[in-house]
């Protein structure tokens, strides 16, 4: 009998993910990944611990637990950090699906005697010939395939994904179906260990920063800022200007501790960024759909050699996960390069 380690974070999907593959034949252990949290928010991963205990209870299935804190805190949290105090815009789940679930994880769970693992992400996987595709969850709405991009050929091939072939309505009624003690639970939002605090309140803990000014598209101070390391292009709140009239961030110069804005939202768009460190599941050359944001809606854009060409200005920030697809097929990716 195969066996899976399913990482359990708690919730819904990852208990079902679970409870499908008990139901296939496999032998599952059901596994809690601990990260880590700073000491002054309030994260909730004991809950969810004891949540992920709960359903591996309820299934009759071992449980297990791996802390995966000081790797997280290094791999995940300290390159957010350092990203933002450069004026870059990271993804910090990119990171932790690469570093840590299909990587920390994935490496105990084999050397544990597991034959593959799997997770509640809302992604599928196809055979194509003899490579397999990761393509977008069935619930589009639920898509994550975009923050898995990073994986490879050898982490499809022991990896499953149970839920990706369903909505999410499905999978709520499947939770109740299979008596799981979570299967009214509410969906996680945001980072858990930023916890009930904003990114800029997170940050300013590790980032030394200082009120500066707003600039307009001629140069000139019209307002003040936070500190010029929590602001991302397009974003249009958490400064002050001297008008009623919406501005949009345009251009963050962490060098002199200012932005730029304009009343015109395309003034922060851009039509040719260049992409460093690609992952590439197929091969691309030419046009194809990407996406530089979560639930983005999908753009035209050729790329060839890691240099990306837009039919139309796009907006976009130094340090986003730049996504391309045909189709529902997830072909891979690169990161944002800032501009020289």
């Amino acid at each position: 009998m195969r066996k899976i380690f399913v990482g359990l974070s708690g919730g819904v999907d990852s208990g079902v993910s679970a409870a499908l593959l008990k139901e296939q034949g496999y032998d599952v252990v059901g596994a809690f990944i601990k990260i880590w949290q700073p000491e002054f928010t309030e994260c909730t991963w004991r809950e969810d611990r004891l949540d992920a205990m709960r359903i591996a209870a309820a299934l009759q299935i071992p449980f297990r637990e791996i802390d995966l804190s000081e790797e997280y805190k290094t791999e995940v949290v300290a390159d957010m950090i350092a990203s933002y105090s450069r004026g870059i815009t990271p993804n910090p789940d990119v990171l932790c699906n690469r570093h840590i679930k299909f990587g920390h994880f994935s490496k105990w769970a084999f050397s544990e005697g597991a034959d593959y693992v799997a997770t509640g992400h809302y992604a599928s996987l196809r055979w194509q010939g003899d490579a397999l595709t990761l393509t977008r969850g069935k619930d589009r709405d639920k898509d994550q395939s975009y923050f898995l991009y990073r994986l490879t050929q050898e982490d499809l091939a022991r990896t499953l994904f149970p839920v990706g072939d369903y909505q999410k309505s499905q999978v709520r009624a499947m939770a109740e179906r299979f008596g799981l003690p979570v299967a009214k639970k509410a969906d996680s939002q945001g980072l858990c260990f930023v916890g009930d605090v904003s990114i800029p309140e997170f940050l300013s803990r590790y980032i030394s920063v200082e009120p500066g000014k707003v600039l307009d598209m001629s140069g000139k101070e019209i307002g003040s800022h936070d500190g010029a390391a929590f602001y991302t292009i397009g974003q249009r709140h958490g400064f002050r200007v001297e008008s009623s009239e919406p501005h949009y961030v345009v251009a963050v110069d962490i060098a002199t501790n200012t932005i730029r804005v304009s009343t015109k939202r395309e003034d922060a768009a851009r039509k040719s960024p260049r992409i460093i460190d690609p992952n590439w599941l197929e091969k691309v050359d030419g046009e194809v759909e990407v996406q530089t944001r979560y639930r983005e809606t999908p753009v035209i854009a050729a790329i060839r050699n890691e240099v990306v060409e837009f039919r139309e200005p796009h907006i976009f920030s130094a340090g986003q996960s730049l996504v391309a697809y045909r189709g529902d097929v997830c072909l891979g990716g690169g990161i944002i390069a800032p501009t020289d």
